[in-house]
């Protein structure tokens, strides 16, 4: 089992800038590649980005390409979504997730441990 536990994520407005983590206990955590999805109001859950066990690779939504960077300690047992240029677009509940694979995958159905979510909401 791995738990996932995201932080607090929060109120901007446009154009601001915001960070979240997900921290993880449990299991090794780099032997997991990790995504990070969203759920906006009235929408299905979406691919946001992934990162490989070892953090040197990654993929991004083409929504996000540009103002968001995904990144990971494997010390600290911790993923990052640093989200820049925020958008009102970008208003949803935040998940990270763990699959235990090399590479991580756009589609959600591929990870195996999620965490609970984390509401951002981007005001213009």
């Amino acid at each position: 089992q791995v738990q996932l536990v995201e932080s607090v994520g929060g109120s901007v407005q446009a154009g601001a800038s915001l960070r979240l983590s997900c921290a993880a206990s449990g299991r090794t955590f780099s032997n997991y590649a990790m995504g990070w999805f969203r759920q906006g109001p009235g929408k299905e859950r979406e691919f946001v980005a992934w990162i490989s066990r070892s953090g040197d690779t990654f993929e991004y939504a083409d929504s996000v390409k540009g103002r968001f960077t995904i990144s990971r300690d494997n010390v600290k047992n911790t993923v990052y979504l640093q989200m820049n240029s925020l958008k009102p677009d970008d208003t949803a509940v935040y998940y990270c997730a763990a699959d235990r694979a090399v590479i991580g995958s756009v589609e959600a159905t591929a990870y195996e441990y999620w965490g609970q979510g984390t509401q951002v909401t981007v005001s213009s």
